[in-house]
């Protein structure tokens, strides 16, 4: 497979990089899903010129627009890092990225909910880091995480079937061919529909008005469909509701005993008793038995690489 480009917090890959000398190795990043990507690790804070070890940075004053200080000797790098992050996404427009992992917390990095001190020195979990922000300001269709949210099993799940849509969708959008985003929608279309069917609704209804857009009107129009669609993160409800579409597809196939089977799994997810990747793996088998030439393009049954093994546990 060709690995996908994606940005990152050096930390997060055992750089001894923290303010403390340390780091934060996360090693599902690095090591299985580093299988499939090419990480562009980044360091605000000693990108800026800081030293490792270093006083320690908090952010204090307003969370909507904070100033970026040491925490003992109160020098302000406020504007020294906004100025180099606003040079720095400019340099990663270049790497073709498809999403980026923040570290959590971090006054620099951290995606939400970092603290800010206020005046009286009271914290609050309602900020920003100055680099997450100006990265995901420059880069709004971008997936983004932290890395203390990808603890969470269907954060994570989500996170990454957003990267390898995004991925897939670069290619389509670098056509920019009314052709390349039908077909783009059609391989989507169950996907989509897993997480919302309102946009599933909505992309439909802008694609079969492709032809009465302007192609780049048409493309971004899609795109910001699309990811606010894909944020959404896929309910059972929903799977089930794709599920039973799915089906719809074998009913003159399946033998009432291989209906019953794929009814009875379906309800074993319902009730929390089996995870997705179940019935999943049943349809399966049911699209490679029957030859469903319709199934085999949808990529609601491969949206991300089986190794890493997300809907064993959503």
């Amino acid at each position: 497979m060709e690995k996908i480009t994606l940005g990152i917090s050096a930390c997060l890959l055992g750089q001894n990089i923290r303010y403390d000398g340390g780091h934060k190795l996360d090693r599902f990043l690095r090591d299985e899903f580093g299988q499939f990507v090419e990480y562009v690790p980044v360091c605000p804070e000693v990108e800026i010129g800081l030293g490792t070890p270093r006083e320690s940075l908090r952010l204090v004053g307003d969370p909507e627009a904070p100033r970026l200080v040491t925490g003992r000797t109160h020098i302000d790098h406020t504007e020294t890092m906004k100025k180099w992050a606003a040079n720095r996404v400019r340099e990663l427009e270049g790497e073709d990225l498809c999403g980026f992992v923040f570290k959590s917390g971090s006054p620099s990095s951290g995606m939400e909910r970092v603290r800010v001190y206020s005046e009286q020195g009271m914290p609050s979990k309602r900020g920003t880091g100055i680099w997450a922000r100006a990265f995901m300001d420059h880069f709004p269709l971008l997936p983004v995480e932290d890395d203390g949210r990808l603890h969470d099993a269907r954060i994570r799940e989500n996170f990454i079937e957003r990267v390898f849509v995004y991925h897939r969708w670069r290619r389509t959008a670098a056509e920019k061919t009314r052709g390349a985003l039908v077909d783009f929608h059609t391989r989507h279309k169950l996907l989509i529909l897993s997480h919302s069917q309102k946009h599933y609704r909505q992309l439909g209804g802008l694609v079969a008005r492709a032809k009465e857009l302007d192609p780049d009107s048409l493309f971004n129009e899609y795109a910001a469909l699309l990811t606010d669609a894909i944020k959404i993160k896929a309910s059972v409800r929903a799977n089930v509701n794709v599920l039973q579409h799915l089906l719809g597809y074998f009913k003159e196939q399946l033998s009432a005993d291989e209906k019953q089977e794929f009814l009875e799994v379906v309800e074993e997810y319902r009730e929390g008793l089996v995870p997705l990747i179940v019935p999943v793996t049943l349809v399966n088998h049911f699209v490679r038995k029957y030859d469903q030439p319709y199934l085999k393009q949808q990529v609601y049954l491969r949206p991300h690489p089986a190794e890493l093994r997300l809907r064993n546990h959503v």
